[in-house]
């Protein structure tokens, strides 16, 4: 009676019992439950849609007039945008950097001279530097002063006197027309 328990089912392969389909059947059931428990958790490591939706930022620069400062919101983080003059372009390139705390060129933080695109936040202590209004203090370099310790930041934004040790942050942007970039 033992041998009629492992005969073969009308139709299956020789070699294969009814156990080997239980098995084979329930490794698959626990596969898709195992699946199924673990998938929330997997979702839950990916950033929320109110999250994704700060992650970038658009902004049309057409309005905005050479030597106007303009701030925006990316990341809850005010960013800077400088529509430079002549003037300060040729005298942000002219600046030695040798000389410099944090030494950086001009043209490795603007992707166009005119436009100048930092993350308005002191590397020294996170305080917001003023220059942005017209009749802000911007310090002996025409750029940015925060009022927090006296770091004091050029038409570049780079650390030129004060206790901050790096210049202000560019964040990732491109142009996506020729008055108009997207940050982040």
């Amino acid at each position: 009676m033992a041998d009629l328990a492992h005969q073969n089912a009308a139709g299956a392969h020789p070699g294969e019992t009814r156990r080997d389909f239980l098995i084979l059947t329930a490794t698959a059931i626990g596969g898709v439950g195992v699946a199924a428990a673990i998938w929330p958790f997997i979702t839950s490591l990916s950033p929320a849609r109110d999250t994704l939706a700060l992650s970038t930022t658009e902004v049309d620069l057409a309005p905005v007039q050479v030597g106007q400062r303009l701030t925006v919101a990316w990341r809850g983080k005010p960013v800077f945008i400088d529509h430079r003059t002549p003037e300060e372009i040729k005298a942000a390139g002219s600046v030695d950097v040798a000389d410099l705390r944090d030494p950086q060129p001009d043209s490795a933080r603007v992707k166009k001279p005119e436009w100048l695109v930092i993350v308005g936040v002191c590397t020294h202590l996170g305080c917001i530097p003023l220059g942005q209004k017209t009749g802000d203090e911007r310090g002996p370099y025409g750029g940015w002063f925060c009022p927090c310790h006296g770091s004091i930041y050029d038409t570049s934004g780079r650390i030129r006197q004060g206790p901050a040790p790096l210049n202000l942050a560019v964040p990732p942007y491109e142009f996506t027309a020729d008055t108009t970039i997207k940050i982040g």
